[in-house]
């Protein structure tokens, strides 16, 4: 934050301020030419890859923006008809808060960096390839009276855009979000190709990490048995736990209302299992949990835990980029006002109904789906508000 801060002071006369709700809620940018040379290079190196992989962008765009929002419509009636239903979607904070998804805070700087970055210059490259004239590049920062979320942008010229085939401005408008998916699959494979096999030579498993507890009014069960973040499990019912695919194999087979005994490094616990939110019918612990390892004591003696210890970090980074990757780049594929998918959605209904009623009906779902995600991100703070009300009458 100091560094953010320290940047837009010794660039005040280049910045520009974007008012959303001035001056709590603004974004502050940056404006530059960095990165546009390159972006005309990409585009005309492989032009006929690009155009397919744009129409590929688009497809998976539309059906991307389809489950999304089916799957927010389905999240809303579970909320609403289940006690136990957990938020869809929640802000990703480097900070621990209720209602929101904590990514620690290196990771989450530099995971949002890159993925607005990736985000950004796909946007670029497709204006590009289209012919289509790009104003400028730079930095964003979100601003919450002071700068909190860096982030990239390109500036492509809005009025060209518009004029183009629809088709091309689908493409551009998809680039984003398909290239941090395509990203987050390419991270999966490095992950799975190259940081397992290195993995498994300096590491041998030993259990499973508690990391946190399912957030929401109501406390499962492995949190009232006193269950405590970094507790190790090592074992259910006397069967030893190595690796999270055992955890879950033993987990599967346990239905809601059973007692169990799970063993950690510190105590034994002594469980009744509450029933799932997806499936009454299985057995809930209500933890987040992540495969715990030890460094192999040949590799101890030989590196000592410096190199074991910048490993783990990086693996880390990965999987923080993976999952921000996939949660964010899905993200802007709903229906929702300026976002991409709000955008394509608009375009489509102006396919289908012409301009003037498209905008009515592309206004009518956005507010619909802007209703939808604050519910979701609101939502602990409703149930707390609406259990108060309740208690005090």
């Amino acid at each position: 934050m100091g560094c953010m801060l320290l940047f837009l002071y010794i660039n005040k006369k280049k910045i520009v301020i974007q008012k959303i709700f001035y001056p709590f809620l603004y974004f502050t940018m940056y404006r530059t030419k960095l990165g546009l040379k390159l972006m005309d290079r990409m585009s005309e190196k492989h032009p006929k890859f690009l155009k397919y992989l744009a129409y590929s962008g688009v497809v998976i765009g539309f059906f991307g923006m389809a489950a999304m929002s089916f799957l927010l419509i389905q999240n809303f009636y579970n909320l609403v008809t289940k006690p136990a239903a957990v938020s869809g979607v929640m802000m990703v904070l480097p900070f621990q808060v209720k209602g929101a998804f904590y990514v620690p805070f290196f990771y989450w700087i530099i995971s949002i960096f890159l993925l607005a970055l990736v985000h950004e210059f796909s946007h670029g490259v497709i204006a590009r390839l289209y012919k289509i004239k790009i104003k400028s590049s730079g930095i964003a920062f979100l601003n919450i009276i002071i700068p909190i979320i860096p982030a990239a942008f390109v500036e492509p010229d809005e009025e060209e855009l518009k004029k183009r085939p629809k088709m091309q401005q689908l493409s551009v408008f998809a680039a984003g979000p398909f290239s941090n998916l395509i990203f987050a699959f390419v991270v999966l494979a490095i992950m799975g190709f190259v940081m397992a096999p290195i993995s498994n030579a300096l590491f041998s498993n030993n259990g499973v990490l508690v990391t946190g507890f399912t957030p929401g009014n109501e406390t499962f069960p492995a949190e009232i048995a006193g269950i405590t973040e970094n507790e190790l499990i090592i074992g259910i019912d006397n069967m030893p736990i190595n690796t999270v695919e055992n955890f879950t194999e033993i987990m599967q087979n346990k239905p809601s209302g059973e007692s169990i005994v799970i063993t950690t490094n510190i105590t034994n616990y002594n469980i009744t299992l509450a029933e799932s939110p997806d499936n009454e019918s299985r057995g809930y612990l209500g933890i987040y949990l992540t495969q715990n390892q030890e460094i192999k004591e040949n590799v101890l003696q030989k590196y000592g835990k410096i190199l074991p210890d910048v490993f783990v970090w990086f693996v880390g980074l990965f999987y923080w980029l993976y999952v921000l990757n996939i949660g964010i780049g899905l993200f802007n594929l709903v229906p929702l006002g300026p976002i991409d998918g709000g955008r394509m959605l608009q375009l489509a209904m102006h396919r289908l109904f012409k301009k003037k009623k498209g905008d009515i009906v592309w206004k009518t779902i956005s507010y619909i789906f802007l209703g939808l995600v604050l519910i979701n991100v609101l939502w602990p703070f409703i149930q707390t508000i609406v259990k108060s009300i309740i208690g005090f009458f």
